[in-house]
């Protein structure tokens, strides 16, 4: 396999100089990341610089770093540019350029990542692609995913967030997609964007700057959906396959059996049946699986190889994943969504639990932290989601931080455990509370880093056997 970039490439697409014969096998950002032959970026950002780190990533085995100043004692190769992030972004667009591959682009209010994460293995089954690491999905992660893509690949799948105004637009020109993927459009980041109309409007700004006879791919069931088609048009993008449980979708959910570890699944895409086992829980799995299958025939690849592969798909740590972890004389199962929340994910996440059997003498625990971002309405969104808890089958709530107290007041007495500050408080009262046959589900937003939680449980179970 030929190198990622080769010297000319550099030299060319970031108008620099660039000592012959060098030669780079990936790109990053992160100091702490950097493999032999990687090109590392310098970037400045709100509270460090990365040029502090230069030394460090050359010593870690960097080809070279991309500087916009003076380092001194760097021990390696500079390429020096005027802004290290504008040279980001003109690599990512050199990479974009050159490649053949059908590119797939993603947005949605929830369900990108696990989207993202569907369609990369769905493709890699029948041909090299690339995608996204995690959710680099920003104005650093957009062009880095770019940046990284071989030019050997087939299929590149490119997830693209926001959480304010006017960032969807520029990072979809860069991806320049052949086919865009909307999951849905819901109260998510609302405090920023004003309402949910703000939002669709944003998220419709995936289909600006496409590829020639692109095509849009809509959530058909969502209240938003004329809206997002006719952005869709707007921009150019007049090919729209629709995707939902709706009679009128292209890609049709016909049933569905769920299991507490996945889904039994049958589908009509186009008129065509598929039958399919998918390896993640839930209903939101199921109606993003649907689209993501729509992209897959959009591409031009095999729809049928494309559903089997979905039996293999599982949540990711903080998305999802499931550990049954040794506890006392039994297990306790572990369903981790630290990573992050918002109303409409977090009811998918409590008809999960809903779904999900205690073992004998154990109890289904509920760890909840504040959903961040939701403007004026946060106390009511929050109090909202009581009739979700109590569908649930909670024997016991625990929430920290303060919107949660909205839904602490709403809550039976019987299911109250405890309500704390914030998450390093209501860690241990949650470790404290497990025994042997128990489920516990853990979510909350980023920022309410429910994640301590989820460590406090693995380290009273002792670390515990991971599934």
């Amino acid at each position: 396999m030929s190198a990622l970039w080769t010297a000319t490439e550099i030299s060319t697409a970031l108008a620099a100089r660039v000592p012959d014969g060098l030669a780079a096998t990936g790109v990053t950002f992160d100091s702490r990341a950097v493999g032999p032959g990687d090109l590392f970026f310098a970037l400045s950002g709100e509270s460090t610089d990365g040029h502090r780190f230069v030394a460090d990533a050359l010593a870690r085995g960097a080809a070279a770093a991309v500087v916009s100043r003076d380092v001194e004692a760097a021990g390696g190769t500079l390429i020096r540019v005027p802004d290290t992030l504008k040279a980001l972004v003109d690599l990512g667009q050199a990479a974009r350029r050159r490649s053949p591959a059908r590119i797939a682009s993603v947005t949605g209010s929830v369900g990108k990542t696990s989207t993202k994460d569907a369609l990369r293995a769905m493709l890699s089954a029948q041909a090299a692609t690339s995608a996204s690491t995690a959710s680099f999905n920003n104005h650093v992660g957009v062009p880095i995913s770019l940046a990284r893509l071989p030019r050997e690949a087939r299929y590149g799948v490119f997830e693209i967030g926001m959480n304010h105004p006017g960032e969807i637009e520029p990072l979809a020109r860069q991806v320049a997609a052949h086919v865009g993927i909307v999951t849905n459009v819901g109260p998510v980041h609302i405090g920023h964007m004003g309402s949910e109309e703000a939002i669709a409007d944003e998220k419709a700004c995936l289909f600006a700057g496409m590829a020639d006879g692109a095509v849009a791919v809509l959530p058909r069931d969502n209240r938003h959906f004329e809206r997002l088609a006719a952005h869709a048009t707007r921009f150019g993008v007049t090919r729209h396959v629709t995707f939902g449980q709706a009679d009128a979708a292209d890609a049709r959910l016909v049933s569905r059996t769920l299991h507490d570890t996945g889904s039994d699944v049958v589908a009509l895409i186009n008129g065509r049946r598929i039958e399919y086992r998918l390896g993640a829980a839930g209903e939101h799995w199921v109606l993003n699986s649907i689209g993501a299958l729509a992209v897959v025939e959009a591409l031009g690849a095999d729809v049928t190889a494309a559903a089997a592969a979905l039996a293999g798909v599982s949540a990711s740590p903080g998305r999802g994943a499931r550990r049954r972890l040794a506890f006392g004389a039994g297990t306790v199962e572990l369903l981790d969504e630290s990573y992050n929340a918002n109303p409409v994910s977090v009811r998918a996440m409590l008809a999960v639990l809903a779904r999900t059997a205690p073992a004998p003498g154990g109890r289904r625990l509920l760890a909840l932290g504040d959903m961040r971002e939701l403007g004026d309405g946060a106390d009511d969104y929050h109090a909202g989601l009581a009739d979700a808890v109590a569908a649930s089958g909670a024997d016991r709530v625990f929430l920290c931080g303060p919107h949660m107290q909205a839904l602490w007041a709403k809550l039976a007495p019987a299911q109250r455990g405890v309500h704390r500050a914030d998450s390093a408080a209501l860690a241990p009262e949650v470790a404290a509370a497990l025994r042997a046959g128990d489920v516990v589900a853990v979510k909350g937003s980023l920022g309410s880093r429910m994640k301590i939680v989820v460590d406090a449980i693995v380290a009273a179970s002792g670390g515990g056997a991971g599934r």
